[in-house]
């Protein structure tokens, strides 16, 4: 028995232990598990992409239905609209080469530079609650060009980067700064013109991870941080209504009828939650008391509905979502690929948890949306795109490409084959 056990394993017949351990071994390389498989990265951030804008519709339609009149659901069918939109432009970015979103670089800054530059344009330019950062389109279309100036900034800065990096021009301060600051420093400038610090933290802090990546000196990048919260801390004192919301933030009881009203009004939203909330649709807050209870202040309404079960649940999600992008920057073979999925990973999780911070009183209101779950289609296109391109990243990783390759064409491309051979067995028969 023993010789027989050795000749269909090849072990060595002294011990019974080495055919044990041989069989799991086996059986985890033919069943490895979820986070060893090749295309793990890209199951994540497909599946806690699809559950963020699944929950995001359901939220904005719990918050919402109380202002759109209960009957039209106005606010509710517009994300739908811009769901409908941006689904396809996902699913095609997930198959783009990274060539193509190279070649987009320069066009996508432009445009966002120009649609920047045409907020300030009378008759373009539309306010809302006294602040003018969009841009008419016609009908009920509008976008918020600072929006797309995150993803104009991304695919921009990681391309100059990557290039100067495979050209080894990057051995100075000034060819490391130059012209990505200059440009940066612009494009802030004319979000500030927009009086929107939030968006302007969100850039800042795609700048700073492009910069920290590509391996920046740690000099330079602790100058640039110092600068950075210096010219920060100036634009949050310089106006009075910030200067006001920055004074009030740990304690906006102190002013609930006046500043503090938002911000108050999120913590008794939070609080009457409690452990599992009041249910779904419950929601007592959204009646008139919390301002823009479907957009910057969602979170608050999840807490209060579903409770602190319902608020780990997203926090676990953007985790998720954050590791998977991590892990695609860390295997992605070229720099372009390893800049653009770590500057994405950058811009949403700051930009949550700066939307998140506000809402639980810990940072001051900013006035950004939840990625993916708050409503409105000018942060949600932009968002889908990058996440889109994210899982092109993801499916090029190397044990990804490889277990690709080996699937062979997938069903539609073999159906698209099959149309082609018979259309032109048609024609030569004709």
């Amino acid at each position: 028995m023993t010789q027989q056990m050795s000749s269909t394993t090849g072990t060595r017949p002294a011990t019974g232990r080495t055919v044990a351990t041989v069989i799991p071994l086996r059986s985890k390389l033919q069943n490895p598990p979820l986070l060893w498989r090749p295309l793990a990265s890209y199951y994540l951030l497909l599946a806690s992409t699809a559950v963020l804008i699944a929950f995001g519709v359901v939220m904005v339609w719990s918050s919402s239905y109380v202002a759109s009149n209960q009957v039209s659901f106005a606010v509710v069918q517009k994300q739908l609209m811009w769901i409908g939109i941006g689904l396809p432009v996902m699913l095609i970015a997930t198959r783009l080469p990274v060539a193509v979103f190279r070649f987009l670089a320069y066009p996508a800054l432009l445009g966002a530079g120009g649609l920047l530059v045409a907020v300030m344009v009378p008759g373009l330019g539309v306010s809302v609650n006294g602040a003018t950062r969009w841009v008419a389109l016609g009908g009920p279309f509008t976008v918020q060009p600072s929006e797309f100036a995150k993803l104009g900034l991304v695919l921009w800065g990681a391309d100059l980067l990557a290039r100067k990096h495979k050209l080894k021009t990057l051995d100075s301060y000034r060819r490391i700064m130059i012209p990505l600051v200059p440009v940066t420093l612009v494009v802030l400038a004319l979000i500030e013109k927009e009086h929107d610090l939030g968006t302007l933290l969100v850039v800042l802090t795609i700048v700073l991870s492009l910069l920290w990546v590509i391996g920046a000196p740690i000099r330079l990048f602790g100058f640039l941080v110092s600068v950075v919260i210096a010219g920060v801390t100036y634009l949050a004192i310089s106006q009075p209504y910030r200067l006001q919301r920055l004074v009030n933030f740990g304690n906006p009881f102190k002013d609930l009828h006046n500043t503090g009203w938002q911000a108050g009004q999120g913590i008794y939203a939070l609080g009457a939650g409690g452990w599992f909330g009041v249910g779904l649709g419950g929601s007592r807050q959204k009646w008139g008391y919390l301002p823009e209870a479907h957009t910057d202040f969602i979170f608050a309404i999840i807490g209060e509905e579903l409770g602190l079960v319902g608020t780990l649940a997203v926090l676990i999600l953007f985790a998720v979502l954050a590791y998977a992008g991590i892990r695609v920057a860390q295997r992605s073979r070229d720099m372009f690929s390893r800049l653009a999925a770590s500057a994405i990973v950058a811009w949403l999780l700051v930009q949550a948890l700066v939307n998140i911070g506000a809402v639980i009183g810990v940072l001051p209101i900013t006035g950004i949306p939840l990625p993916l779950i708050s409503a409105g289609g000018s942060a949600l296109l932009p968002t889908m795109f990058a996440l889109g391109m994210l899982m092109s990243l993801a499916r090029r990783e190397p044990s990804a490409a490889a277990a690709l390759a080996a699937r062979g064409p997938n069903a539609l491309r073999r159906g698209l084959r099959r149309t082609a051979s018979v259309l032109h067995l048609t024609r030569r028969g004709r």
